[in-house]
């Protein structure tokens, strides 16, 4: 492997490291891809502290945030699973209610127009009574 000026290569076999601890783009020697600034940052750390244990260390972190995003995945989803039941459970009571009311509102105008009609023919028939009780004296 060459290795150009500016560079240096990690003592435990893990690629070509640059004085900024980053690795060239693209796959190791390892035979890992290797794309982003943590994963250089990390292996710069790795070939500092060197050996196998740092690998299985960093792997063994990764894998326990991996799974800790992971629950956290799972249980936002179940979150959010909850609150739409939630809100399913609410529409359907407000629908109810809604039909209720309109129920309601259709009986209560029903009812206005009825007491409008009686109120109505008690006014014509006084008047009618009134006018008729003037022109009999």
């Amino acid at each position: 492997m060459e290795i150009k000026e500016g560079m240096m290569e990690s003592d435990d076999g893990v690629g070509v490291v640059t004085e900024s601890g980053k690795e060239p783009a693209g796959p190791s020697s390892s035979g890992r891809d290797i794309s982003s600034p943590d994963q250089f940052q990390v292996l710069g750390e790795v070939a500092q502290e060197g050996g196998q244990e740092a690998l299985l260390k960093v792997d063994h972190n990764r894998m326990k945030r991996l799974l800790r995003n992971r629950v956290s995945a799972q249980q936002a989803r179940e979150r959010k699973k909850g609150y739409l039941n939630e809100l399913e459970v609410k529409v359907k009571d407000m629908e109810a209610k809604n039909s209720e009311l309109e129920e309601k509102l259709s009986t209560l105008q029903n009812e206005n127009k009825m007491l409008r009609h009686i109120l109505k023919n008690t006014t014509a028939g006084r008047r009618e009574s009134v006018s008729g009780g003037e022109g009999s004296m």
